[in-house]
């Protein structure tokens, strides 16, 4: 705790350090204003809305050392289940390819489709982020699993923009549409071929297929709550949106290509490797305080964003626990998520694993299980 002594000195020099930094908020305002002048209100429009969600990989750790068993799973809002896989960070990667391909080497899983269509014969050719250890007898880092998890999100959707459509349909997936974990230029191939696919769907079924993405936070909405406050941005008393300049984003991001899109690098800019959404801040309720998404739109139908975000409306609108938040990502979640029952049962299979491998020493694992793990949690009792 802090000393009562030491507050008043502390509180000034908080004061002081605000002064001195206040042109900084100055120029927040300046860059943030020309936005108040072209925020545009949202039209209900009636569109089928599904959500694409993996499970986070925090909540779904089956964890007992040594092992740390995480599981990849992939669902959409109608509870429709398109992966469940369970690896750990020693799983070797190898193995993992082998298992994307039938042993005539045709794909699988829709993943080993992906790495076919952009013709990555190996995980680490999809992506520099995974990679065999380079010393075995090093602690593995389990990030990587992270990163197949987000590859096979990317594989799945890919997958579904293969399906027929029976009705115009809205695709928001859970996330901006951006990623740094492809290798080389693999994630703009990627963004061709989804490209390719939906205008596919319109000449073959005529359906309009659209493309978000939301997001829960975002640095630059971080960065520019306060001056969209104080200069009155998306304060208006209806849904409404406002489109953000590339510029904008740039100085919100430390690594500058996270926001440089095609129609940057059209200008002569470095080409885009990472981005494929042009990014709106969308506040979907008719009250001035109502909570802001920032929302990638997809590049290509960026002109379409009326129709998009006013398709995404009515789903908002319905968002519940969280207020005008998308209710079809929300149930994706929901679904995605394995807890309470699930999750036990699970975790019980990580023991008569464990108990299958020990063999005579199995009685051990039992007086291990009744043991108490956290001593010190007495200290709360």
């Amino acid at each position: 705790m802090i000393d009562p002594s030491t507050q008043g000195q502390l509180k000034q020099a908080i004061a002081e350090c605000i002064r001195s930094d206040r042109s900084v908020l100055d120029a927040l305002r300046k860059e943030i204003q020309p936005l108040r002048n072209q925020t545009r209100r949202i039209q209900p429009r009636a569109t089928t809305s599904i959500s694409l969600v993996g499970t986070d990989g925090g909540n779904n750790q089956l964890q007992f050392d040594p092992f740390l068993i995480q599981l990849v799973r992939v669902v959409d809002s109608s509870n429709n289940e398109y992966c469940l896989e369970a690896l750990s960070p020693t799983t070797p990667i190898e193995w993992l390819r082998q298992r994307q391909f039938h042993p005539g080497g045709l794909p699988r899983t829709a993943l080993g489709e992906m790495m076919a269509t952009l013709g990555a014969k190996s995980l680490p050719e999809l992506s520099h982020m995974i990679r065999p250890p380079a010393d075995r007898d090093q602690p593995v880092s389990p990030s990587w699993v992270q990163v197949y998890r987000e590859l096979v999100e990317w594989a799945i959707l890919l997958a579904i923009l293969k399906k027929d459509f029976a009705t115009d349909t809205l695709i928001v997936c859970d996330g901006l549409l951006r990623s740094k974990v492809f290798a080389t230029v693999l994630f703009p191939r990627l963004l061709a071929e989804m490209r390719r696919l939906i205008e596919l769907q319109w000449t073959r079924h005529k359906r309009r297929v659209y493309l978000a993405g939301v997001a829960k936070h975002s640095k630059l909405l971080t960065r520019y709550r306060l001056a969209m406050a104080l200069e009155g941005v998306l304060q208006a008393d209806y849904p409404a949106y406002v489109e953000v300049p590339r510029d904008i984003e740039e100085k919100a991001y430390i690594w500058p290509e996270y926001a440089r899109g095609d129609d940057v690098a059209s200008r002569g800019g470095e080409v885009n490797k990472f981005v494929g959404g042009k990014m709106f801040l969308v506040k979907f309720g008719s009250s001035r305080r109502d909570p802001v998404w920032p929302v990638d739109i997809f590049m290509p139908q960026r002109e379409s964003a009326p129709i998009i975000l006013g398709s995404m409306l009515a789903d908002a609108i319905n968002g519940f626990p969280v207020p005008f938040y998308p209710r079809c990502l929300q149930k994706a979640h929901e679904n995605a998520a394995l807890v309470d029952f699930d999750f036990d049962i699970l975790q019980d299979h990580i023991y008569d694993g464990v108990r299958s491998a020990l063999g005579d020493q199995s009685g051990a694992l039992d007086v291990f299980r009744l043991q108490d793990t956290d001593a010190a949690q007495q200290r709360y009792r």
